[in-house]
């Protein structure tokens, strides 16, 4: 009989992200999944509303934090991983494949990259498949490349965390034009999610709500994907994913906010530096992304 982990969304509408506290009822140990800080781009400020939320829940229940888990660099939004450490305790972690990541924006943002790995600001990183606990909660990664070359899906009891890989059925897939994406690749990460128990959960980052559908959702099934997904389901051949997929993402626009997020999620949410005049300062590669 496969365990039962609680699962607690949180919303930031603003950057149509979800974030979760998944919980060991037995132990009442949990990890953080894909935590938003929030950043408003007109100023270059943050704050920590959203974080304060899946605090305060984690507080107000008496839990103890042994994870901060990313499935992937997110583009969308900034991590507030370095804030709920501090504040809760537990093991920033994603995929020991974000050294891809890092190599590949750390030339477009003129970064010493040997400096960043020297140090590493992230407490761990996991190797394809491999397990872990939360609690008495068994758990593994399912490596899902294809949005990222670093995306991880996590496999928790009865339910996965997809990230970006899959959306709801009527919205479908991920774009994967950024630099190291693959729709080929893409395909093959979503028929590994494919062969799972079709009864687990299905929990996604981000809902961007179709006109048609009247509230924002962030769980699915591995049965209802296969059967309804709009962009890949079961019967969809790999040579008409990839086409579809790249005739689309050649009409999508930047995230708004990725040339922000990926220098600062590159780092497991750590700033940079503050310069001789005490402030910090983010870069924008002008003129790179035409």
């Amino acid at each position: 009989m496969k365990q039962h982990p609680q699962v607690q969304h949180f919303f930031d509408e603003q950057t149509n992200t979800f974030s979760y506290v998944v919980t060991d009822p037995i132990s009442q140990r949990c990890a953080i999944i894909d935590s938003v800080l929030d950043y408003d781009a007109a100023s270059a400020t943050t704050k920590t509303t959203h974080a304060d939320q899946i605090i305060d829940y984690i507080c107000q229940n008496s839990l103890s934090v042994e994870w901060i888990l990313e499935t992937h660099v997110h583009a969308d939004h900034l991590t507030a991983s370095q804030y709920l450490k501090e504040k809760l305790g537990g093991k920033i972690a994603m995929s020991k494949k974000i050294a891809i990541v890092q190599e590949t924006f750390g030339a477009i943002y003129n970064i010493d990259i040997k400096h960043l790995n020297a140090h590493q600001l992230f407490d761990h990183l996991f190797e394809d498949g491999e397990q872990f606990n939360i609690g008495k909660l068994t758990a593994y990664n399912i490596p899902t490349p294809g949005h990222t070359p670093a995306c991880l899906s996590y496999v928790i009891g009865d339910a996965v965390f997809v990230g970006d890989t899959l959306f709801m059925p009527d919205y479908g897939t991920a774009r994967c034009d950024f630099p190291k994406g693959s729709a080929a690749v893409l395909f093959d990460s979503v028929k590994k999610l494919y062969q799972l128990d079709e009864n687990i959960r299905v929990f996604l980052c981000h809902d961007y709500l179709p006109k048609d559908r009247q509230e924002y959702s962030c769980e699915t099934s591995i049965a209802e994907q296969k059967n309804t997904n709009i962009h890949l389901n079961a019967s969809t051949t790999k040579v008409a994913f990839v086409e579809m997929r790249n005739r689309r993402d050649a009409t999508l626009s930047m995230p708004k906010l990725i040339l922000p997020a990926i220098q600062i999620n590159m780092r497991g949410g750590q700033f940079p530096e503050a310069e001789a005049n005490g402030i910090r300062y983010l870069k924008l590669p002008l003129n790179y992304f035409k």
